[in-house]
């Protein structure tokens, strides 16, 4: 019966009309309401990026960071003798304070059953564990007995078999639903522009259809809904263009270069403790195949790895307030090499005091050369953090007010289309 209606109605004019009328006002909503849908997914996402995902990939590397510069810490304490000195002490309690409070804070944003939740889960359990071992290491080294040694030894196998492979599990989950988030950000809203070509489409060819049986050039309400969903195409085209460019400055500009800084600074703290427990372990632990000190071996492994991410970090280094710190870090980890090779070369001609002097020592040590780098990593990881914020930043706010602007203007257009239909309509009654 339906049928039968609209095929007796398309047979008059103001029958066609009616249904122009209907079909341009489901067009244009369709429009807007697609459109809303769509920037509101990616604005949500964009959203995601800037208050949840990167702060939690950050997080998850200062994580990283803090257990890593504790583990630091401690063999420098160790070294030190029966007194640590306070400073050392205090940058060892302060680290782990800090792991700890980012453990509860990661733990209070993430869903205990993922891949994040079950890292922490391991981490928290495994860092009191790992305390207590560094609070038995310093017992018996205030003693003076050798089992401090044994302990701390302990400690950084557990510190590098069990806290910070799930550290770096987290951190490299975190960051990959960072990506997924500004992959979802910056997809196009293909469906949302296909619909308003067609609405575009669809007015223009009734305002032409309109002029060719009345000569009017305008009507007024065709005209303003037509104007309603240009603005509309126009500024999701605009607006997520210029999105997609900001998330994708944040990406190139900012998070690779966080990424990659991240990394280099965690080598430089291994190599660091590595450097350290050296002198601790006095050639007692060697590498499997029994030929090499293991401690050496991964010290070299870590510097030679810390290179490798200062030459990424140069290459990403895009202004000079990103590429002076990075430089600075280069010269510093050349510096570091030279001085370990020395104080090497003193151990083994059986001076172990002259080593320690020149591995620990206050002035022209290769703690000197490592607090260089660590301080210029730091500086660098600054300012890709800002450069990173402020980009992503620009690209939420690219989509902000279109979900309801877009609701708004088809709302308008679609109205003002029935209303110039009816316009039409009203010259056959």
């Amino acid at each position: 019966m339906t049928s039968e209606r609209l095929r007796a109605a398309a047979t008059t004019e103001p029958g066609r009309l009616q249904i122009i009328g209907a079909v341009l006002a489901l067009l244009v909503v369709a429009f807007g309401a697609v459109a809303a849908f769509e920037i509101a997914d990616r604005a949500a996402a964009a959203d995601d990026v800037v208050n949840r995902s990167q702060p939690l990939s950050a997080d998850a590397a200062d994580i990283y960071r803090s257990l890593a510069d504790a583990d630091t810490a401690a063999a420098s304490g160790f070294l030190a003798g029966a007194q640590e000195p306070r400073a050392v002490h205090d940058r060892y309690d302060k680290d782990i304070k800090e792991a700890s409070r980012l453990l509860v804070k990661a733990a209070a944003n993430t869903d205990a059953s993922t891949t994040s939740g079950h890292e922490i889960t391991t981490l928290n359990e495994e860092l009191p564990r790992y305390t207590g071992l560094i609070e038995r290491a310093r017992a018996n080294n205030r003693q003076g007995l050798p089992l401090g040694g044994a302990y701390l030894r302990y400690a950084n196998q557990r510190m590098t078999v069990i806290l910070l492979p799930a550290a770096e599990r987290l951190y490299t989950a975190e960051t990959g639903r960072l990506d997924q988030d500004n992959d979802s950000a910056r997809a196009w809203p293909f469906f949302s522009l296909g619909l308003g070509v067609v609405t575009l489409g669809g007015l223009l060819w009734a305002q032409r259809r309109n002029y060719r049986r009345t000569n009017r050039v305008f009507n007024h309400g065709l005209l303003v809904a037509t104007a309603a969903s240009t603005v509309v195409l126009l500024w999701l085209a605009v607006g997520h263009t210029v999105a997609r460019s900001e998330l994708r400055s944040a990406d190139v500009h900012g998070q690779q270069s966080l990424d990659v800084l991240n990394h280099a600074r965690i080598d430089s703290l291994k190599a660091r403790a590595n450097e350290n427990l050296t002198l601790v372990a006095r050639g007692a632990v060697l590498t499997p195949d029994g030929k090499n000190d293991k401690y050496e071996t991964d010290y070299n492994t870590g510097i030679k790895a810390l290179g490798e991410e200062l030459g990424k970090a140069r290459k990403l280094a895009d202004d000079s307030q990103g590429s002076g710190p990075v430089a600075n870090a280069i010269n510093g980890v050349s510096e570091w090499q030279g001085r370990h090779r020395t104080a090497r070369t003193t151990d083994d001609s059986g001076d172990y005091e002259g080593a320690l002097k020149q591995i620990t020592g206050p002035k022209d040590s290769t703690g000197e050369s490592f607090n260089r780098v660590d301080e210029a990593l730091k500086q660098a990881l600054a300012h890709e953090q800002g450069e990173f914020s402020r980009a992503a930043e620009n690209g939420r706010a690219a989509l902000g007010g279109l979900p309801a602007g877009a609701a708004a203007l088809a709302a308008l257009g679609a109205l003002a289309a029935i209303v110039g239909v009816n316009r039409r309509l009203s010259e056959y009654r």
